[in-house]
């Protein structure tokens, strides 16, 4: 089991204080325990591609990061950015306050300029921030994504009120079909937690206790 989790695993470090030392760390964890990749700032996709050069890991990075509130037109040259830095995916943050406001044109519109500026170049997944929303607001923050035509939605930043919890996977696995992919990220911190996530719907889990949740052992910070 800790190894088809292992491969599920987007082992993330997010913290703006992140030193080249912590990031050659998230590497060398990455490639010893085979997670599916690291996610790390814009600022580091370069060194973890290089980092991880030979191996299978992917660099996934975070874009509109941690707010969603920059412009279209921003979250698009940072992701063409990232990938010219070498990124293989891309976590972008909806502008929460147009889904708020039902201006449901301006989100879709908001994904697909990650989306086109990423397509046939990286993965892209959307980090709808499940904390903030209601139900109704999840539901159709997973319709947009779908529409907009991203490959994953997931649950949280990990810098919100809130994380990754049971009802919100199997609520966005139920929304968006068995093509999407669904992410749990904020909160996970034990193989149970990665399990109950998994057992949801998730088919990728963001975690920075990534190495103790393969292990069995449980943390109680995850950011």
């Amino acid at each position: 089991m800790a190894n088809n989790v292992a491969a599920m695993i987007d082992h993330t470090l997010l913290k703006p204080e992140a030193t080249r030392d912590q990031i050659e760390t998230l590497c060398k964890e990455a490639r010893e325990n085979d997670f599916f990749s690291v996610c790390v700032n814009p600022t580091w996709v370069s060194t973890a591609k290089e980092l991880l050069q030979g191996s299978a890991v992917k660099v996934c990075t975070v874009i509109g990061f941690p707010l969603g509130a920059s412009t279209p037109e921003t979250k698009a040259f940072e992701t063409k950015n990232a990938i010219d830095h070498g990124a293989d995916e891309v976590d972008m943050v909806i502008n929460i306050g147009a889904l708020k406001d039902k201006n449901d044109e301006f989100v879709e519109s908001d994904i697909r300029a990650v989306v086109d500026a990423a397509k046939g170049k990286a993965l892209t997944k959307v980090i709808i921030e499940t904390s903030l929303l209601s139900k109704d607001e999840k539901i159709r923050a997973c319709e947009l994504s779908v529409k907009a035509g991203a490959d994953y939605v997931k649950t949280s930043t990990g810098f919100s009120t809130g994380g990754a919890t049971f009802e919100d996977i199997a609520l966005m696995r139920k929304t968006v079909g068995p093509d999407i992919g669904v992410k749990a990220s904020g909160g996970v911190r034990s193989t149970e937690d990665a399990q109950m996530m998994i057992e949801a719907g998730a088919t990728r889990i963001g975690a920075s206790s990534s190495v103790a949740i393969i292990n069995g052992l449980k943390v109680t910070a995850d950011y």
